[in-house]
């Protein structure tokens, strides 16, 4: 299954890079014929898109890659990574269509042939990515892959600013005011600046090992919590890679049973987890719950209610 939505997502992205390179080229012969700054610079944009589609593409190949010896904990982070260095493409791609538009702005020309066939491509545009990025975006959520849904976000704001632009070139073409061209690629501009700071936030989380989502925080402490063999539990920590959770946590069990039932216990509680949270690697460390409170207490002066998290939730670390 899981070689399945590796597969489904290398297919996608590979479909966004099909797609994106033939709309780039087709704006960029387009938008030079008709000396239009707009579809020049959503031809910029596309072309953006493109090389964002090619690293979601790489990044999705090796970060499905499995653990090796010099990464034992996997390649899912390649993906924040990717998504990272799509965000900065972005910047830079929206810095120069400003300074286009600017140009065009403060020395217009005085004709401008007809824009027919640029907002053709431009309508084009917007009916190809609205169904590809509704196609990445849907492939991206079954996967949990954050390198296709941010090509998918992409594509998305290339659906809104070429719309803007077919706006602004029709406008344009109605009424003879060449400013309304550049005025669109600035409109442009400001979109992709949005999406490209977005997208930085969200890919830095992984990248500076956040916690995951409270809620799914929550269903592993509702399993710890729920389990009578469970005495107490401390030092929850969780993390995403890619699409891998990590979860690690100290359980403490009766001091009396056996290291056989207390393996047991932490394989139990390892599946019970793992059924709630899709793509996790856990690490169950077990101690013996009367010792380490008598450890905690003597070496580290902590009382039973400041550590142990089963017995005494506190609202910092539990949010129901």
């Amino acid at each position: 299954m899981h070689n399945h939505g590796g597969h489904r997502k290398q297919n996608a992205a590979l479909l966004s890079i099909v797609s994106n390179s033939t709309l780039v080229l087709g704006k960029l012969i387009v938008g030079v014929l008709c000396s239009s700054v707009a579809v020049v610079s959503e031809a910029v944009h596309s072309a953006s898109d493109l090389l964002a589609s090619i690293i979601a593409y790489a990044a999705v190949r090796m970060s499905d890659s499995p653990p090796d010896e010099d990464h034992p904990y996997g390649h899912g982070k390649i993906e924040s990574i990717s998504s990272l260095a799509e965000a900065l493409l972005i910047f830079a791609a929206a810095l120069y269509i400003v300074y286009e538009a600017v140009h065009k702005l403060l020395k217009p020309p005085q004709a401008s042939p007809p824009l027919y066939l640029a907002m053709g491509v431009m309508a084009v545009s917007v009916v190809v990515n609205f169904f590809i990025s509704r196609y990445l975006r849907r492939v991206g959520r079954e996967t949990d892959s954050l390198a296709l849904l941010a090509d998918a976000e992409h594509l998305n704001v290339d659906v809104v600013t070429a719309a803007g632009v077919l706006v602004g070139l029709g406008l344009a073409q109605l009424t003879g005011k060449n400013w309304l061209d550049p005025a669109a690629a600035l409109g442009v501009a400001l979109l992709i600046f949005k999406t490209a700071w977005e997208l930085s936030v969200e890919a830095l989380q992984p990248l500076m090992d956040a916690r995951l989502p409270l809620e799914e925080e929550d269903l592993v402490r509702r399993v710890l919590n729920n389990d009578s063999r469970v005495l107490g539990y401390h030092k929850l920590r969780t993390r995403k890679a890619g699409s891998q959770r990590h979860v690690d946590v100290h359980v403490q069990l009766d001091d009396e049973i056996t290291l056989l039932e207390a393996h047991q216990t932490s394989e139990d509680l390892e599946d019970e987890i793992r059924k709630l949270l899709p793509m996790l690697l856990i690490n169950i460390h077990v101690e013996p719950y009367l010792a380490e409170m008598q450890h905690q207490l003597e070496v580290h002066g902590l009382k039973p209610e400041e550590l142990n998290q089963k017995t005494y939730p506190s609202d910092e670390l539990v949010r129901t």
